[in-house]
């Protein structure tokens, strides 16, 4: 075995022996984030809970009996609980009889982190309602996986958004409320529906979107482009409307008001000639050029303004 083999096997066991080592009490829900596409993005973490669990909860039964399979889990359907948006209300008073009667039960809806986008915000907050312990086990998602190769967040965070509205007018409803959002939001899309938000994106002209179209998956694809370039990027090839999307509108810095460029202005006019300073402050406050020479020259010859 060479050592990077080594190396590599001794980490799968120091990662495994961590896993076990975690304390996994009955009685309690465990949600289960699942890969958003490629089968390798699970965790240990996942595959321990999920072989452990006397019941899992899943959004659709079949797609999790599959997703098991995968990773040579046997579980018998028996065991599996349908929870879904149809029914998570009534589905989640059967999960907390289920763990006030001492059973562990796992939550895993199709992909990515539940209760985010996906059903089991219900089934949470029935079981704390209940008085009962919920264990979340972090892993993969699309608003992360998007966020992380947009590079837009800045100190003010982001939004998550998801999906917006299908009718026309609400939509575009929406993107005009987002325009006036300095923060990075996070969208989500269906392949069906992704051409209608193009168009309504677009009237946010120059602001940068960063489009990731079936994340972690064999044809994934990440651009980042204008909002008003959106509808011809989808239009130019008809692979770029297929799959799922997520997509993140880039924070825009607010503008600086008139009192920042002032401010600068006059503390470099002492400094330096009128020109000089009007260039700079400019460049540092992003306030207009023209506003600030004519101020720097009532500055200058002292005239009220």
């Amino acid at each position: 075995m060479s050592s990077n083999a080594a190396s590599f096997a001794a980490a799968l066991q120091a990662a495994r022996a961590a896993v076990g080592a975690q304390d996994y009490p009955h009685g309690t829900l465990y949600l289960v984030a699942t890969p958003i596409g490629n089968l390798g993005d699970v965790t240990l973490r996942a595959l321990h809970v999920l072989q452990l669990a006397d019941r899992i909860a899943c959004e659709d039964t079949r797609h999790t009996q599959a997703l098991l399979r995968a990773y040579g889990i046997d579980r018998p359907g028996d065991r599996l609980l349908a929870l879904h948006q149809h029914n998570e209300a009534q589905a989640a008073q059967q999960v907390v009889e289920r763990l006030r009667a001492g059973e562990r039960v796992a939550y895993a809806s199709d992909a990515g982190t539940p209760a985010v986008s996906d059903p089991g915000a219900r089934l949470v907050a029935a079981v704390q309602a209940a008085g009962l312990r919920v264990v979340p086990l972090p892993g993969a998602s699309s608003v992360t996986t998007a966020l992380s190769a947009a590079g837009s967040v800045e100190e003010g965070g982001f939004v998550f958004t998801g999906f917006l509205p299908a009718k026309a007018g609400e939509r575009e409803a929406a993107v005009q409320a987002l325009a006036r959002e300095p923060r990075a939001v996070v969208l989500l899309e269906a392949p069906h529906r992704i051409e209608a938000l193009a168009r309504s994106l677009a009237g946010l002209g120059a602001r940068p979107v960063t489009v990731g179209r079936e994340l972690t998956k064999q044809f994934e694809q990440v651009a980042t482009l204008a909002c008003a370039d959106l509808p011809a990027w989808l239009a130019a090839d008809p692979q770029r409307t297929r799959g799922e999307f997520a997509l993140v509108l880039h924070g825009v810095p607010e503008a600086a008001s008139a009192d920042d460029g002032e401010r600068v202005l006059r503390l470099l006019l002492p400094e330096l000639p009128v020109k000089t300073a009007v260039k700079l402050a400019a460049e540092i406050s992003g306030s207009s050029r023209n506003a600030l020479y004519d101020l720097a020259l009532r500055l200058k010859n002292d005239v009220p303004g």
